[in-house]
């Protein structure tokens, strides 16, 4: 299987996928969400893999979101052809009878931050940040942020995330739930490689069945998932969204405030 924007292993019963766009700081592109999408189905399918790991190359970010680059001339129709393919990504990693871990070694912005909440579990460097920016470029953060924060941290704490742009560093993640554990850089490696060991100790079966359950109330959440997927789309070319994605490219805040006219 060839991959661009990915590399993709398979070792000892651990499925490894890590985003290699490093000197974009791993932002992604509708191509890498497509590889993505295919290695993830891959490590579904596999009855060898226990684990699937999802990491990021260049020690610098997980992934620090959308490709600005690649999204600066969108619009609905062309967001409702990736918003499919990114609901396929969230229900394979989410509905796969496998623990998928996020390892996070720097940024995960954007829809890096979101992919972590959709992980069963998640550890991160000491340097690492979290945050949902989309607000600040005219996007939403709808396609886990809205569903998924107020779950692992609370409502008040979730719209002050998501409204403020809030970014948390890797102790401050840990303690609201975004993640489970921290550890230093040079034990990263370590640590992810012992959760595969331990977790690739226990019955399949029982791993599918315990997942299954645990995911049973959020679950629940799909069809907020599919409206604020749709909602997002609509954003796509507005000004607003155009008003942020140029703001962006040419390093200047966004004004908003013409639009408060």
């Amino acid at each position: 299987m060839e991959f661009e924007d990915i590399l993709y292993e398979k070792r000892d019963g651990v499925a490894r996928i890590t985003f290699n766009r490093p000197k974009l700081y791993n932002a992604v592109r509708p191509q890498t969400i497509e590889e993505l999408l295919l290695a993830c189905q891959d490590a579904d399918k596999d009855p060898t893999i226990g684990v699937l790991v999802i990491a990021g190359a260049g020690g610098k970010a997980f992934s620090a979101g959308g490709d600005i680059n690649e999204f600066g001339d969108s619009n609905p129709r062309k967001a409702w052809i990736l918003v499919r393919t990114c609901m396929l990504l969230s229900e394979t990693i989410r509905g796969m009878g496998k623990v998928v871990i996020a390892a996070i070694d720097g940024y995960a912005m954007g829809f890096g931050c979101e992919l972590v909440c959709f992980c069963d579990l998640a550890i991160a460097t000491e340097g690492s940040t979290l945050a949902i920016t989309e607000l600040q470029v005219g996007s939403g953060g709808t396609y886990g942020g809205t569903q998924m924060f107020p779950r692992l941290m609370g409502e008040k704490r979730a719209r002050e995330a998501i409204f403020l742009a809030k970014r948390f560093d890797a102790y401050e993640a840990e303690k609201v739930g975004l993640i489970n554990k921290v550890v230093p850089k040079d034990k990263f490696r370590e640590e992810v490689d012992a959760w595969c060991k331990r977790i690739l100790e226990m019955s399949p079966q029982s791993v599918r069945v315990a997942k299954t359950s645990l995911n049973f109330e959020s679950d629940l959440l799909q069809p907020s998932f599919r409206h604020g997927m749709l909602a997002w789309s609509f954003l796509h070319g507005s000004e607003e969204w155009n008003e942020g994605m140029n703001a962006f490219l040419e390093k200047r805040k966004p004004d908003f405030q013409k639009f408060r006219k």
